[in-house]
């Protein structure tokens, strides 16, 4: 979505009568604004389920989560284990939601009419930054989830699990498009300000 406000928007300035553009803006406005309140709901909804989820889900279900087999997981999972587990797998949850809170600060940039700006650029990389982030920490968290809930294990099957899987190589991607797209942005606004300078 992000890519797709700035790519559009500068496709129609080029593309689009300027009646045109004054009537699509409002839409864009009201998307951004949809989007934004989206990621409010993420922000908040996201932490509910992942505690949920680790105080209810049976324990070789949490096992597969953790690159686990679910033979490796002997006996049940103890409460401190759950809790540990949680609070582990919560550290990339809670950097890609500090990334979310950024990349709902931009949409409300959006929603104001503010597209092209060095806040919007600003939050963009962070964002990027943020999701880059919690993409190498949960590939770190899972393999620390993975020695926590096999604990109880008799010596011999405790594991130590590390993986890199495809949400996390999709994730550190998007992000690097994203840190691209602002640089390109940025330096498109850089350029803009010079040759006005000279006029």
């Amino acid at each position: 979505y992000l890519f797709a406000l700035i790519t559009l928007r500068t496709n129609l300035e080029f593309t689009m009568p300027a009646s045109a553009l004054t009537r699509f803006q409002p839409r864009m406005q009201h998307l951004s604004r949809r989007l934004a309140l989206g990621c409010l709901l993420l922000i908040i909804t996201l932490p509910v389920a992942q505690a949920v989820y680790w105080a209810v889900a049976d324990a070789q279900s949490l096992a597969v989560a953790a690159n686990l087999m679910p033979q490796n997981m002997i006996d049940e999972l103890l409460p401190w284990q759950r809790v540990a587990g949680a609070v582990l797998m919560g550290i990339p949850l809670w950097m890609l939601l500090a990334g979310v809170w950024q990349a709902r600060k931009c949409f409300l940039l959006f929603a104001a009419g503010r597209v092209f700006t060095p806040d919007a650029i600003r939050h963009l990389r962070r964002f990027a930054g943020w999701a880059a982030a919690s993409a190498a920490a949960n590939i770190v968290c899972k393999a620390a989830v993975s020695v926590t809930i096999t604990m109880q294990n008799a010596p011999g099957h405790r594991v130590l699990a590390v993986g890199i899987g495809s949400d996390q190589i999709l994730l550190l991607f998007f992000a690097a498009m994203v840190w691209l797209m602002a640089a390109l942005v940025g330096e498109g606004l850089r350029l803009a300000d010079e040759n006005a300078s000279f006029i």
